[in-house]
């Protein structure tokens, strides 16, 4: 039986800046919530620095109530927050913005736990319908390798860019057009 969305949450990456602020994440809300009986969540993460999967999990799953509904729009850290998530979790979509699939050597990384076992790509695949993902060869933190095998593993709708960075533009109009068409909104 297919479901529809009925809303989206916005996974932040770590680092602690305010999601009503900072980047595209608040950009991307306000347009999001102009879409007719559909939601958008997004709240600063507790533990924003380190952002551990032992309590970002947990928190989707208490506080967003990420479900077969719902549309996870991750962004870096809260990329690695959706994949983990699509783990153990059935919903309608992961957008992944700046994923990877290593600490990158990092302390704080490496901390999160979410890099101390292998990827579940199969069941990430089976428990999401739609997986899109955004990167960008420039990308100062991340190796484009290691956003291209997010991409190969997952068979995700890749928008590759060359000239976006790590996504900390203040407006996103290419993640808006793809949630719209997930939901048949004209754009």
């Amino acid at each position: 039986m297919m479901v529809s969305p009925s809303k989206a949450v916005i996974v932040p990456g770590n680092g602690g800046g305010d999601v009503v602020t900072h980047g595209w994440y608040g950009w991307v809300k306000k347009r999001l919530e102009k879409i007719p009986d559909f939601q958008c969540l997004s709240q600063n993460m507790p533990d924003p620095i380190i952002a551990r999967e032992s309590i970002w999990l947990p928190f989707m799953e208490s506080e967003f109530h990420c479900d077969e509904k719902t549309i996870i729009i991750g962004h870096s850290s809260g990329a690695i927050a959706a994949m983990r998530y699509a783990e153990t979790h059935r919903v309608y979509a992961i957008i992944l913005v700046s994923a990877y699939t290593s600490d990158l050597g990092d302390e704080n990384e490496r901390a999160s736990g979410y890099f101390n076992r292998p990827w579940q790509w199969e069941k990430i695949k089976s428990n999401c319908q739609h997986i899109v993902q955004f990167g960008s060869t420039d990308d100062p933190f991340l190796p484009w390798s290691e956003q291209q095998e997010v991409a190969n593993e997952l068979g995700a709708k890749l928008h590759k860019f060359t000239d976006r960075g790590h996504f900390q533009n203040t407006e996103f109009n290419e993640l808006v057009n793809v949630v719209q068409s997930m939901l048949n909104v004209p754009a």
